[in-house]
């Protein structure tokens, strides 16, 4: 807790501090030289009309920082700024009314060493220097009197404060019973019923039954709400076949690509590097006496396999080693051979025979991909054309006609679909899309544009009861099925635990141990994993999931291991969070306490006078 009374006894330290800074950087700060000294008081202790000013200018700075632009005051106000600085500086003169009560002073010793401790008064050989201070304090629009005065209250507050918040420990009793029960583990004894076991004993459903279950689940068959857009989009794709690919181009994309449509042989090798001649071949000797494998070599070094591949390269790169790797066989061991990291071996993992493309094969590949950039480029050469259009009234109708752009309309719920749906810039436009926006030209991810129009707001409407009757009667069948299973699943859950076993009841059981209430398990449903923190030992339980029904014995509780790593750190984090929330509790009563006993003024006027200067 001693760090948490200095964190917040030092608040007001480090705001003037960063305020100093910022005043010699030419920043300038905030400054009232009326009448008016204070924007209220707390026990006779005024709130310094400039050092509202001050912090509230601080807050809007370190936001700024953060979010690396301009933040205006109607929005910090908007972000309850100006409230949260009033409630701390009120806090702070509350506890200074307390201290003076309670006769906690500081003394000029004491001050004078915090100043002397303050970087931005220092000079350059690290010392003290009286005009640094003056100036730096002259930034900020107080005097040494008021600044040291501040300094003395901060100090004595930082006591008090911390006669507050130490010594409020949880006792351990807290933590072990908050482990006990996080720290349990269960083991258990499952297995999943068969929906063939009640496939015969299905009943087929009638008409009524069938309109029951869709009204019934009337929101399973209701289509969300939708925009009617209509839309016109032009992509590379549309116009890819009419767009030329000269030969001259086809052999500059070829030689571009030379390296990638002719390749060498190549080999896939691996290379151990030693530090001398001799390390390497001992451990070539090592290797023919049979004392050792190459594996075995690697690791020697502390190296894994992935840390000396070098993946397939050609002759050239291995150097001297080049001639004997493309001779070895496929899990041959060369070597030595010197390499530019040192003596080394080198393992053969696969041969890689040359690849040689003709500029005629690799003619098709190359037009497609140079007809795609071509009609990117065509594209972005319209859109100029196509922004005029809609500038200058044509509808997405007319420039459809006139333009090589596609009309299309959706009903667009919110979802990915195919079409343009698939894109995802369309669906962010979509979601902004209101009645009465005009169409605006925007890009797709592939190079293609759109533009489109908002028809109409659809409300959220059921599909009728005949064009969905399929999926109705499927979600009927299922849900009679998974009710015909529960029922057999508690008759044998009845049997289980008086004297059946899962054997004998036809099911392949499982088992888990160790489960966590927060276990997460690709294998077991959350239900099953639920209802097991939910029982007894030996109790057996059917279990319906989502979409199946199972049958759970619980075989054993193990208690929480409070010895284990984990557990220690759960419970020192426990204690921790609960002392640090009970001593801010104690902190914030105190505080409204003083404030409720001694008095609280506020000047309104001279608040606004503040938040002017911020307009």
């Amino acid at each position: 807790m001693a760090s948490k009374a200095n964190s917040i006894g030092k608040t007001l330290v480090w705001i003037l501090m960063g305020l100093l800074i910022v005043g010699l950087m030419g920043f300038g700060a905030i400054n009232f030289s009326g009448t008016v000294r204070s924007i209220g008081s707390v026990g006779g202790k005024e709130i310094d009309i400039n050092s509202y000013a001050l912090a509230l200018q601080n807050e809007i700075r370190a936001i700024e920082a953060e979010r690396g632009g301009a933040v205006s005051f109607a929005e910090a106000q908007a972000a309850g700024l100006d409230r949260a600085v009033l409630s701390r500086l009120v806090t702070e003169r509350a506890l200074d009314a307390e201290t003076a009560r309670l006769g906690i002073s500081v003394s000029d010793e004491s001050v004078a060493r915090q100043l002397r401790q303050i970087p931005a008064f220092q000079g350059a050989n690290g010392e003290f220097d009286r005009e640094a201070y003056r100036f730096a304090i002259q930034n900020v629009g107080l005097t040494e009197t008021q600044f040291e005065e501040q300094l003395r209250d901060e100090t004595a507050r930082t006591l008090l404060q911390a006669a507050i918040l130490s010594g409020n420990a949880m006792p351990d009793t807290y933590a072990r019973t908050i482990v006990d029960y996080a720290g349990e583990t269960r083991d258990v004894t499952w297995a999943r019923l068969d929906p063939a076991m009640v496939e015969k004993t299905l009943p087929e459903p009638s008409e009524d039954a069938l309109r029951s279950f869709y009204d019934e689940n009337i929101l399973r068959y209701t289509l969300a709400e939708a925009k009617a857009i209509t839309y016109a989009w032009l992509t590379p794709e549309m116009i890819v076949d009419s767009v030329e690919v000269s030969e001259e181009d086809l052999r500059n994309a070829y030689d571009r690509r030379e390296a990638e449509f002719n390749q060498p042989e190549r080999r896939l090798t691996e290379r151990l590097v030693f530090a001398d001649d001799a390390a390497a071949q001992a451990a070539r000797d090592r290797l023919d006496a049979g004392e050792a494998e190459f594996e075995t070599l690697v690791e020697e070094r502390g190296l894994d396999l992935a840390d000396v591949d070098m993946g397939d390269v050609p002759m050239d790169e291995l150097g001297a080693a080049g001639d004997a790797v493309f001779a070895a066989e496929v899990g041959e061991v060369v070597g030595p051979f010197p390499s530019g990291l040192g003596p080394a071996l080198f393992r053969v993992n696969g041969v890689l025979p040359s690849q040689i493309t003709s500029f005629e094969d690799a003619q098709p590949d190359l037009r497609d991909g140079l007809a795609l950039d071509n009609a990117r480029r065509a594209i972005e050469a319209q859109m100029q054309d196509l922004d005029d259009r809609l500038a200058g009234g044509e509808t997405l109708e007319e420039i459809a006609e006139a333009t090589d752009m596609q009309l299309g309309q959706i009903d667009w719920r919110g979802e990915a679909e195919d079409g343009i749906a698939g894109y995802e810039a369309f669906r962010e436009a979509a979601a902004e899309l209101t009645t009465g926006d005009f169409p605006q030209i925007a890009m797709l991810g592939d190079g293609g544009v759109f533009a489109m129009r908002l028809e109409e707001e659809i409300a959220a409407q059921a599909r009728p009861f005949d064009e969905v009757r399929e999926q109705v009667t499927a979600d009927w069948l299922d849900d009679a099925r998974t009710t015909a299973l529960a029922d057999t699943a508690e008759d044998m859950a009845a049997k289980l635990g008086e004297v059946s076993t899962f054997e004998a009841l036809g099911l392949s059981p499982e088992t888990a141990t160790g489960l966590t209430r927060g276990e997460f398990s690709t294998s077991l449903p959350p239900s099953l994993i639920s209802a097991a923190f939910d029982m007894e030992p030996g109790e057996t339980r059917a279990v319906t999931g989502l979409s199946d029904v199972m049958l759970l014995r619980l075989d054993t509780v193990n208690d929480a291991d409070h010895d284990s790593e984990q557990a220690q750190l759960l419970a020192d984090s426990l204690q921790q969070q609960a002392s640090s929330a009970i001593a801010q509790d104690l902190f914030n009563a105190m505080a409204t306490e003083i404030q409720s006993r001694m008095g609280l003024e506020l000047n309104q006027q001279a608040i606004n006078a503040v938040h002017a200067q911020f307009q």
